[in-house]
């Protein structure tokens, strides 16, 4: 009977009063890719300090490999990376973060390459935080997923606004440039640290307290049992790895230096990015109303957003109205809206198709997976150089 009354009162303990664990996994999400958001929307900054540099093409790839190195090594050495708690490896990877973003503003236009391994560190800090939130959302109710992914969009908005509030503020001079760039990283990082102090509140909720306690549980996953839960969820990994190859082909690098606008001339990079930063976010929060219950149809999904290749390429080279800028900013903000669907719910899907004990190893796998899709579309990204 004792035994039982203690099940009731844990039961109990799970309700998220007043969805506090909810916000923070948003605000973590967001703090996740608020450094990556940071780099590519401060284009015109990057694009006077190294003017005959591929800057944003660079920036992808270095910041996508690293990420997915991290991915790459968490998943090999399991044992190990169990041995550090979640708390512990969100304040390193946080930590990583701030440590890049505050040297980011003092690296002078003669050292390209420590800006490259700067991006490097974020990339780095990106694997770390994001493999181990994706992993512990993983087990949990739905919405946290969903909450992590609305707030990676969440931190595009955000980056993208306070980039054109402190574009607009200030003179088109070099020196204006320098400051509003300046003060936007500043910014950015006290909201990184914002999300430090959350995420050593966060396992003191009484909601994450029992799910911490029921991981501390578990045996790590081997490599063999990991790829028979990939096997289980290949169409929703090849889904999400065809999204972010899709993607991270055409946003940012193809947008921010292929596409060029007589009217909105330097502003036209910021204004597409913005688009499709607010776009992403529409659509993953859209799945908190309407969410499509079948993996394969959402699967299919991504494969149609392979159509997203010949338009871009008719903006570049087809009739002058398909270069207009009014269909590139509507062609962009239908790539952010299925980005941000189909993500959400590829990733919401897919933990809970499989046995409940191999949720947390399959939210893993379509990380990796969505790792490799940034890297492979990073890299894709150079052939409209081509």
């Amino acid at each position: 009977m004792e035994s039982l009354k203690i099940d009731i009162e844990d039961q109990t303990v799970q309700k998220d009063t007043y969805k506090i664990a909810y916000l923070i996994h948003f605000l973590l999400g967001a703090g996740n890719l608020l450094p990556w958001n940071a780099l590519i929307t401060a284009i015109d900054y990057f694009g006077y300090l190294y003017p005959e540099k591929h800057v944003e093409k660079v920036f992808s790839v270095a910041y996508m490999s690293s990420s997915l190195l991290v991915l790459l090594v968490m998943i090999k050495w399991s044992n190990l990376s169990r041995k550090v708690s979640f708390r512990g490896r969100m304040n390193i990877g946080f930590t990583m973060f701030l440590i890049s973003l505050m040297l980011t503003p003092t690296i002078g236009a003669s050292r390209f390459y420590v800006m490259v391994a700067s991006v490097v560190i974020c990339g780095l800090a990106d694997g770390l935080i994001g493999g181990s939130l994706i992993g512990s959302a993983g087990k949990l109710p739905r919405e946290y997923m969903q909450a992590i992914f609305a707030g990676t969009a969440s931190s595009g908005i955000l980056v993208s606004l306070l980039r054109i509030i402190t574009k607009a503020s200030l003179p088109h001079t070099p020196q204006g440039l320098r400051t509003s760039a300046h003060f936007y990283f500043i910014v950015s990082t006290a909201i990184l640290m914002v999300c430090i102090v959350c995420c050593n509140l966060l396992h003191k909720l009484p909601v994450m307290e029992q799910h911490y306690k029921q991981l501390q549980h578990e045996h790590p996953t081997s490599t063999a049992k990991l790829w028979d839960v990939a096997k289980m969820i290949q169409w929703p990994a090849l889904g999400v790895f065809i999204i972010y190859t899709v993607t991270l082909s055409i946003f940012p690098g193809f947008l921010a230096e292929n596409i060029k606008s007589k009217v909105l001339k330097d502003w036209y990079p910021i204004v597409l990015i913005t688009t499709y930063n607010i776009a992403d976010f529409i659509g993953k929060c859209f799945t908190a109303m309407y969410m499509v219950k079948s993996v394969n149809k959402a699967t299919w999904g991504c494969v149609a957003r392979l159509l997203f290749y010949p338009l871009f390429t008719a903006c570049l080279h087809g009739p002058k109205w398909f270069r207009s800028e009014e269909f590139v900013v509507l062609l962009t903000f239908m790539l952010g809206f299925t980005n941000g669907y189909l993500t959400s719910v590829i990733m919401i899907l897919a933990p809970k198709s499989v046995p409940p004990l191999e949720a947390e190893t399959a939210a893993i796998v379509m990380a990796l997976f969505l790792g490799i899709g940034l890297v492979s579309g990073s890299v894709l990204g150079w052939f409209w150089i081509i």
